[in-house]
């Protein structure tokens, strides 16, 4: 019984149409992808063409060959909008990340061929902290890397690096999120604090649960949940939520409100430490203040970062640590 011929050579593909398909299809891919990415980002073909430099007909072709390609609708598109279909909003949270390193691997070279950091950052850090530490310090930075400049925005929300485009956020408390890096600049020392006028009129409280018998100050997040105070007690960790005769969302109205007499409040060492040495404040119970608290500096965990990027965090943790910020070894609150 005689066995089948093979199939004659001809009748494969040939090795180099083999490699042209490959070739033709990474193209088609990878420009189609950019151009997506573009559109998503920018709500529309016009705007995405200006930003990729190039017009709307090619950014629409090439959206168009990626659609064919996957054999789907990413985009809903009427006269007067677009926006990304189910589908399309898949294949974008599928698609950015990778997008993204590769624009910041370039970005990466192009700043170790041309010479000193540059480019545009975009910062992100809680409200309080913000304003009375990390605002006051970018002018020196810009001083010392005049090719970058910076955007910074106050939100004591969480962060999110991809959607709001965050190089760095400042972040305190406790960091948990393990898809970040998180760089402890220095510790968040927690003060118990009252004004002198406070103090004169209703002293202050010896034990943590003293604490109730106080007019309190309260902090709200930007969750909407109302700050604990935490005290540090036979090594365990306490946390009170003190019945509060005024609340607010703003940490610099708890401190003006405190400052005015108007209770006893938890406030950061950042926020206080000017007035405790001054005398404008009062700190009490020094000896139960929690010690596992931090500043922190946080970016996405990348092996490589930007230049401007390694720069400024290497300037802000130089700067701030330089800082008196500390105040729990200050003679003046251990006497309290």
């Amino acid at each position: 019984m005689s066995t089948p011929s093979s199939a004659p050579a001809s009748a494969a593909t040939p090795p180099s149409r083999c490699a042209d398909s490959l070739a033709d299809s990474f193209a088609t891919s990878y420009a189609g992808v950019v151009a997506f990415i573009a559109v998503a980002t920018e709500g529309n073909f016009a705007k995405a063409g200006d930003r990729l430099g190039i017009g709307r007909s090619a950014i629409s072709r090439s959206v168009q060959k990626l659609e064919d390609q996957l054999g789907t609708r990413l985009f809903v598109r009427t006269t007067r909008s677009t926006s990304l279909s189910a589908e399309g909003r898949r294949f974008y949270e599928r698609c950015q990340p990778g997008v993204e390193r590769i624009i910041q691997a370039m970005d990466d070279m192009r700043e170790l061929r041309e010479g000193p950091p540059s480019g545009r950052l975009r910062i992100c850090s809680t409200v309080g902290f913000g304003r009375k530490i990390v605002a006051p310090l970018l002018h020196g930075f810009r001083e010392a890397n005049p090719n970058i400049s910076i955007e910074l925005v106050l939100d004591d929300g969480p962060t999110d690096f991809a959607t709001d485009r965050i190089d760095v956020s400042f972040r305190n408390g406790r960091m948990e999120d393990s898809r970040v890096i998180a760089k402890k600049v220095i510790p968040m020392q927690m003060m118990l604090c009252a004004s002198p006028g406070y103090v004169a009129e209703r002293g202050l409280p010896t034990s943590v649960d003293e604490i109730a018998n106080h007019r309190c100050v309260n902090f709200r997040l930007a969750s909407g949940r109302v700050f604990e105070w935490e005290f540090k007690s036979g090594g365990q960790l306490r946390k009170l939520s003190p019945n509060a005769s005024l609340t607010f969302n703003d940490a610099d109205l708890v401190l003006q409100s405190v400052l005015d007499g108007h209770g006893l409040a938890q406030m950061a060492a950042y926020q206080v430490c000017d007035h405790l040495r001054a005398g404008r404040l009062v700190s009490c119970l020094p000896q139960y203040a929690p010690d596992d608290r931090g500043h922190f500096m946080c970016f996405l965990s990348r092996q490589h970062l930007p230049a401007r990027i390694r720069v400024f965090i290497d300037y802000m943790t130089e700067h701030i640590r330089a800082m008196d910020l500390q105040i729990l070894d200050n003679p003046v609150v251990k006497a309290a």
